[in-house]
């Protein structure tokens, strides 16, 4: 359908073409609010009717979750989550995906609206006749355009952009949820190594000291070469520990200096001075709605990617109606500016563009199925978030609540080594006991010792594991505005 056109004056149009245009305009009134494809709806998943597994008076509320890491009681831990924060390189990628998703958001929102430019020119003649002279033709106008969303499919770009764009902020939650987490546990880590590398320093030493008694005692000939021959073994082998530890406490600190976005040895320093390895001082409660699952920013970013693939079904579906556009344009010349405004040439033109498909080989419906096989495996990818959150609560609550039983039993444990190790060495040295009984009952409070410190570190990890599997993050707030790269001299400018 062509362009209604018109010059100098409106009223000349004729009346089929101006008959036309109103047909348009009342087809665009009545259809504008009409859209095409499947209207969003949250899933309701059967998967979660029997949840909470755990059933009990205390309920855990979404706030309990906010600033969870503090429950350590650790002030080194705070600061270093607070840096991390604010300088971890996924973060920094995580809030530039926030802002690529903003943008495309504002794009999909602007092809709803009309489109108008200017468009101005000067023309310079040159006559080809024997009397030369020269001629000079202004011209000026404004051109505008307007796809009219009949269908519904601009909407429905907007309504995916829009979801899209909520999917990019739980990433970014799920991001900050992952990140603090990690500084919790490799703080944990470097705690614990921290601890095992004192315990075999302290125990090697020990070992030495009852080697020395041993070897006296065989020179008086009341010991054996494989009584002294055991006891070196013994000695070495637990000073052989302090290397491996050694090397898995500096894996911790430098992976902490990573994680705040700085050198491998940036927190090194900080951790030299020895401290205690943070554990929870209070319990979780017993029973975990269903509501705090599907608040989890990885399953949220599920629900909402699923919600954008929904809306992308109305999109492909809206490109096999017909689409109309309404373009015009206004120009004006003269032969100088200055009449432009006044003793100037107006033309004008407006008028619609229908665009019927008729035959695309199939091309249209194949892209609806697209879309929809699409939408179909974001929905199972919801589903299968939902099942994996489920999955990380089991474990974590489990696993918290056996290590705290067996840290429990391994404290009893250190304690009644310690006095067998004491009374062994005491028995030896008046000549009431043999050096076998001495030797089992330092080999046994070191391996006691061992055990109680990796299990101190298991139930801070499995701490921070239900934390994690809960959602709980950051809770404060994250300027993803700010670009990190700050262009300047971006106007026209000559090339260097």
């Amino acid at each position: 359908m062509t362009l209604i056109d018109a010059e100098l004056r409106p009223s000349d149009r004729p009346p089929v073409r101006r008959s036309l245009l109103v047909v348009v305009l009342m087809a665009t009134s009545m259809l504008g609010g009409c859209v095409v494809g499947p209207d969003y709806k949250m899933p309701d998943l059967p998967i979660l009717k029997n949840w909470p597994a755990a059933a009990g008076k205390q309920a855990l509320k979404p706030t309990q979750l906010a600033g969870w890491w503090k429950g350590l009681d650790d002030p080194l831990l705070n600061k270093l989550v607070e840096e991390a924060v604010r300088g971890n390189l996924d973060v920094a990628t995580a809030k530039a995906n926030l802002r690529l998703a903003r943008a495309t958001t504002r794009s999909a929102e602007g092809a709803l609206l009309p489109s108008l430019s200017q468009s101005d020119s000067a023309t310079r003649t040159r006559s080809a006749s024997e009397d030369v002279s020269y001629s000079t033709q202004y011209k000026a106008g404004f051109d505008a355009s307007w796809e009219i969303d009949l269908f519904g499919g601009n909407r429905r770009s907007v309504e995916a952009a829009r979801a899209s764009e909520q999917a990019e902020e739980e990433t970014l939650r799920q991001t900050l949820v992952t990140l603090v987490g990690d500084v919790a546990s490799y703080y944990v880590e470097a705690r614990e190594y921290q601890a095992l590398i004192d315990l075999a320093e302290r125990s090697a030493k020990s070992q030495l000291q009852v080697l020395a008694l041993t070897r006296r005692q065989f020179e008086a000939g009341e010991a054996t070469g494989m009584d002294v021959a055991k006891a070196a073994a013994t000695a070495a082998s637990t000073q052989a520990d302090i290397p491996s530890y050694r090397i898995s406490y500096a894996q911790a600190v430098h992976r902490l200096g990573i994680l705040i976005g700085r050198t491998p040895d940036a927190v090194e320093a900080r951790l030299t001075k020895p401290a205690p390895i943070p554990v929870p001082r209070r319990a979780m409660p017993s029973t975990i709605p269903a509501g705090i699952l599907l608040n989890r920013p990885d399953v949220r970013a599920a629900e909402r990617d699923l919600a954008a693939y929904t809306a992308k079904i109305g999109v492909a579906e809206a490109a096999r109606y017909p689409s109309i556009s309404l373009s015009g344009a206004v120009t004006t010349s003269a032969a100088s500016v200055s009449d432009l405004a006044r003793k100037s040439t107006i033309g004008w033109t407006l008028g619609p563009s229908v665009s019927i498909p008729l035959f695309q080989g199939g091309q249209l419906k194949a892209a609806v199925d697209e879309a929809k096989a699409t939408r179909d495996k974001y929905f199972v990818a919801y589903q299968s978030a939902v099942m994996t959150a489920m999955e990380d609560t089991e474990n974590a609550v489990i696993g918290l609540t056996q290590s705290r039983l067996r840290q429990d039993k391994l404290r009893q444990s250190v304690a009644g080594y310690r006095q067998a190790a004491e009374l062994s060495r005491t028995l030896f040295q008046s000549g009431a006991s043999g050096f076998l009984d001495v030797l089992d009952a330092e080999t046994s409070l070191y391996s006691s010792q061992e055990n109680y410190i990796q299990s101190t570190a298991n139930t801070a990890t499995y701490f921070i594991s239900l934390n994690k599997a809960l959602g709980g993050g950051w809770s404060g707030t994250i300027d993803a505005d700010q670009p990190l790269v700050v262009d300047r001299n971006e106007g026209p400018h000559p090339q260097p």
